[in-house]
């Protein structure tokens, strides 16, 4: 892909970006939008979510959408009022990026509570699937659209003291591997995780505070594997795990 077709890969486009007021979210909001895409963004904080829509503004690109919704509460309803809020306002939606992430802390699974395993679960596993749910009408309507579960690296490899949030984030494993065999009889529709490694992102702040950041990937190399992900490039692959590790290469 040349440069100039990479900075309009996804014009036309409209995707929805949940957790996009903060860390990798906000990045990849912003940078879908300089490849032409309108953003949904979704987040709870309205303040936040305004901020990230007036930088979209300010860049030129094309009017996104700001939507506030608490991921921990919504049901149903919610979610399908969602869908709907798109239908009414693109028109179409050609993508979906789970960014959404909720954590609480590392500790022995004796010390973890009923109400942090369902919370955790709840915005980490069983939002993205119902929130995908509801817009899977849109999605399969779309020439060519593509779900991506974003995951942590102790879902697949589980480690002590990660308890109910490695455990949310492994069902996304499941999850990316049900739905792409379910929607097989959708040639225009992938779905894929990708696992991001190590980055200087808020949460890895909180899981490894005593972590130099130049030991850590930037954000910003996480962003051409979200951009191929979403555009056409990467059409026709479904139901894979993509795990990156962009730490510097140290010399040795």
């Amino acid at each position: 892909m040349t440069t100039e077709q990479n900075k309009a890969s996804l014009a036309g486009r409209v995707i929805l970006v949940t957790g996009a007021t903060q860390g990798i979210g906000r990045e990849v909001a912003l940078h879908y939008a300089r490849h032409g895409a309108a953003v949904v963004l979704l987040a709870r904080s309205v303040k936040r979510l305004e901020a990230v829509y007036d930088e979209i503004v300010a860049m030129g690109a094309p009017e996104p959408a700001a939507i506030p919704l608490d991921l921990l509460t919504a049901g149903d309803e919610q979610f399908n009022n969602l869908a709907y809020q798109i239908k009414q306002t693109f028109g179409r939606l050609d993508g979906i990026v789970h960014c959404a992430s909720h954590f609480y802390a590392l500790s022995p699974l004796s010390n973890q509570s009923v109400d942090e395993w369902m919370n955790q679960y709840r915005i980490n596993t069983v939002a993205p699937f119902a929130l995908t749910r509801a817009c899977l009408p849109l999605l399969t309507a779309a020439p060519d659209a593509s779900v991506l579960f974003v995951g942590e690296s102790h879902g697949p490899k589980p480690g002590p003291f990660w308890g109910g949030f490695g455990a949310s984030k492994a069902g996304l494993h499941y999850l990316t591997a049900v739905a792409a065999n379910e929607w097989d009889v959708y040639p225009d529709l992938r779905v894929n995780l990708l696992i991001p490694g190590p980055v200087n992102a808020p949460q890895r702040n909180r899981t490894h505070p005593g972590e130099a950041k130049n030991e850590r990937a930037e954000i910003a190399d996480l962003l051409p594997h979200f951009l191929y992900w979403m555009s056409e490039a990467s059409k026709g692959q479904s139901g894979q795990v993509i795990e990156l590790d962009l730490r510097p290469q140290r010399a040795s």
